[in-house]
């Protein structure tokens, strides 16, 4: 079958966060339903049907500073070696490169031999780890800290402007933006896991506190998408408990950007960089 046969693409709706979030519970993703809406409504998602069932997805969230995400490219298993996965991806870079963005996207590393193949250049690599939270009564949680410094340390470290994500992640339900000395993260709700990021600190040792002081204070499992180059940051993870699930590669497609100031210690999530 060629790239363009089959059934047509199309444009999701915010109606279509259900149909979405049935696709990422099915690839056993961390996604929720708010997740979907953030895609739907502030990005463009491109979508395949087969009568009223929706049977994959591919989303492109933009950024400022001519910057966009690639994520939830999504296939059921039933209509997977269709094509599908490759023309909703090209269907992003289109309409990335009609509106003069640069695409990003972090990759497993089956992902990444196939992006590499249509151009995308590798940039830095994340970890996913996970902490399953023993049993016992919870600790105080550490300072809250104001959406505007979260804010700012985010467009410092990722050099473009993100404030739409952050102010829907944090009005939510749940979720909440620590603080300590020298770091600040913020911990949201996920499908079968909570998880915090972004990260940023001024050194390993600030954003392990704050990881640390975090993990006393919830009682679910928790995520973070570490950045590999923050070595003592990973050792510290992994010497407290927390296992490495799985690595992602970052990559990009188009001219380089401007970068940010500071490096991240944990990023949002692959699916929002």
């Amino acid at each position: 079958m060629a790239a363009t046969d089959g059934p047509p693409l199309i444009k999701l709706g915010v109606e279509d966060a259900i149909a979405g979030l049935v696709l990422s519970t099915e690839a056993k993703w961390n996604q929720t339903e708010e997740d979907w809406r953030v895609f739907l409504r502030e990005g463009v998602v491109f979508g395949i049907r087969n009568g009223p069932l929706l049977v994959a997805t591919a989303a492109l969230l933009p950024y400022s500073g001519n910057n966009a995400w690639i994520s939830m490219v999504l296939v059921t298993s039933s209509h997977r070696r269709r094509g599908y996965a490759s023309r909703l991806v090209d269907a992003c870079l289109e309409t990335a490169r009609k509106n003069g963005l640069t695409s990003w996207l972090d990759a497993t590393p089956d992902g990444a031999a196939v992006y590499g193949r249509l151009g995308f250049t590798p940039t830095l690599q994340l970890r996913r780890l996970k902490l399953i939270m023993p049993v016992r009564l919870p600790a105080p949680p550490p300072p809250a800290a104001s959406l505007d410094t979260l804010r700012a340390r985010d467009r410092r470290a990722t050099g473009f402007d993100r404030a739409a994500l952050l102010t829907a992640f944090a009005q939510r339900s749940g979720s909440r933006i620590a603080a300590s000395p020298g770091a600040i993260a913020l911990v949201r709700d996920g499908r079968t896991a909570r998880h915090i990021g972004p990260l940023f600190a001024d050194n390993a040792g600030d954003s392990l506190a704050l990881v640390h002081a975090i993990a006393r204070s919830e009682t679910a499992p928790l995520l973070i998408d570490a950045v590999a180059p923050q070595t003592a940051f990973l050792e510290g993870l992994t010497a407290s408990g927390w296992t490495v699930e799985r690595p992602f590669q970052r990559m990009r497609f188009g001219p380089a950007t401007s970068a940010g100031d500071e490096m991240p210690f944990a990023v949002a999530g692959p699916e929002f960089g």
